[in-house]
């Protein structure tokens, strides 16, 4: 189930869809999603498409709102809250902050360095950029 969030995760994905695929419903999924995981496959999913986001906006080569479609979003309102809840700062801000960042990193080390994590029991620790 990670696997194929972490594999189509710019897919239109919805744990209906999910269940489907697994042969289970929708809550039973999400239950078991989170007990395996100790997080909903909704926020698994949306921690990715954060991810992904924050690697192409260190690239500076697409629009935040390219930037949001590219992940899989379809809106940007949506995406710049859940973005600024786990990062800490706004899409456009992190941008601005990350720009030279992990310049010389090799990309492995600068995913790891920069990916949101989120702690156990729903809060979000923010990510220093500097």
């Amino acid at each position: 189930m990670r696997d194929r969030i972490d594999r189509e995760y710019a897919q239109p994905l919805d744990v209906e869809a999910l269940a489907q695929g697994v042969n289970m419903s929708a809550g039973h999924l999400s239950r078991q999603f989170r007990l395996a995981f100790g997080e909903s496959p909704y926020a698994y999913l949306m921690t990715r498409r954060i991810e992904r986001a924050m690697a192409l906006l260190r690239l500076g080569q697409l629009s935040v709102t390219e930037v949001c479609f590219e992940v899989g979003c379809s809106s940007l309102g949506t995406f710049s809250t859940r973005f600024t809840e786990l990062v800490g700062v706004s899409p456009s801000v992190y941008r601005q902050q990350a720009a030279g960042a992990t310049e010389g990193m090799p990309p492995c080390v600068a995913k790891q360095v920069t990916r949101p994590i989120r702690i156990r029991d729903g809060s979000e620790r923010r990510i220093p950029l500097e």
